[in-house]
């Protein structure tokens, strides 16, 4: 009787045992978040199009985007004023940049200013809520963006061998950003750049190889001639790049600027994309040792002082 009673003991331990095996594990399963609560967005492009979750949280989040494509592009995220959709884009935005750039390649300024005026009022209340920067193929990229709720497009503007639009080909999806927000927080920087349209880009930390995280101080924004404000580009150059090259094709306007093929000896490491006066935002790079530059997308970005080089040993 005495090791019935001993044996009835050890079988009644080991079932509770694993019942709390098996609840821990299913807790466990039950409580792994996802990727959008954590404030991870997956973004992928293999030609002309971002896939992406079409819902994502409010709050910090990690942009990260690997380019699968043959060409250049980034990621840049537009708050829309409220009524407005993708469907305006398409019909409203859309067909005068498209004109407007095919007369700059006409040499028709004049009259591609008079393209441009057909913008849409609503434009000027589009919100420039950060991204990448720009980032060469075959590369993946992160970076770290304060969302608000709201409605967004993701966009990217580079533009084609013929000079058209990456937007106008399929780079631009609507992206509705929830009031849940993510859990996430912004990383610990081991660099800041302040950038603004009166000092320029200014690297206030010393850099060494490895990965490294950038903090963007955005001290002010202003519209430039191209429209669009300031941003941060990373780039690694070797010695048979033409830093003047690089300028001149970070503006648009240039019937060449921003379009493929990129100027030769340039290897684009992303960065942050527009961001609103007083704002922060994060991007990642690993570096090795070689030569860097910062640098914006506006038209002379070295007179503006938006162009900062460095180097790694």
């Amino acid at each position: 009787m005495r090791n019935l009673i001993a044996l009835s003991f050890l079988l009644l331990t080991l079932f509770a045992c694993k019942t709390k095996e098996k609840d821990t594990k299913e807790e466990t399963v039950t409580t792994e978040k996802s990727p959008t609560e954590i404030g991870e967005v997956h973004i992928s492009t293999q030609s002309m199009e971002f896939f992406v979750a079409d819902t994502i949280h409010s709050g910090w989040n990690t942009l990260i985007y690997e380019n699968k494509s043959p060409e250049v592009h980034f990621v840049l995220m537009d708050l829309y004023p409220e009524g407005i959709t993708i469907e305006n884009t398409k019909a409203e935005l859309l067909p005068p940049f498209d004109d407007g750039m095919r007369l700059i390649m006409e040499n028709k300024m004049d009259s591609a200013m008079t393209a441009f005026g057909k913008i849409p009022e609503w434009f000027q209340q589009v919100k420039f809520m950060g991204g990448t920067g720009l980032v060469s193929p075959k590369h993946t990229v992160k970076s770290t963006v304060y969302l608000e709720p709201g409605r967004y497009i993701m966009e990217c503007y580079v533009k084609m061998f013929n000079g058209e639009w990456h937007t106008s080909h399929g780079m631009l999806k609507e992206i509705i950003v929830s009031k849940k927000t993510t859990n996430l927080n912004p990383p610990i920087p081991t660099a800041s750049i302040d950038i603004s349209s009166t000092n320029g880009l200014i690297l206030k930390d010393s850099i060494s190889s490895g990965n490294q995280i950038f903090q963007t101080n955005f001290i002010d924004q202003k519209t430039y001639e191209n429209f669009v404000g300031h941003d941060v580009n990373l780039v690694r150059y070797d010695n048979t790049a033409s830093m003047d090259s690089l300028i001149q094709w970070m503006n648009w306007m240039n019937p060449k600027g921003l379009r493929t093929p990129t100027p030769k000896g340039f290897t684009f490491l992303g960065g942050m994309n527009n961001l609103p006066a007083g704002s922060k935002g994060f991007f990642e790079a690993d570096l090795v040792p070689g030569n860097y530059v910062l640098i914006s997308e506006v038209p002379a970005a070295d007179e503006k002082k938006l162009l900062y080089k460095f180097a790694i040993d």
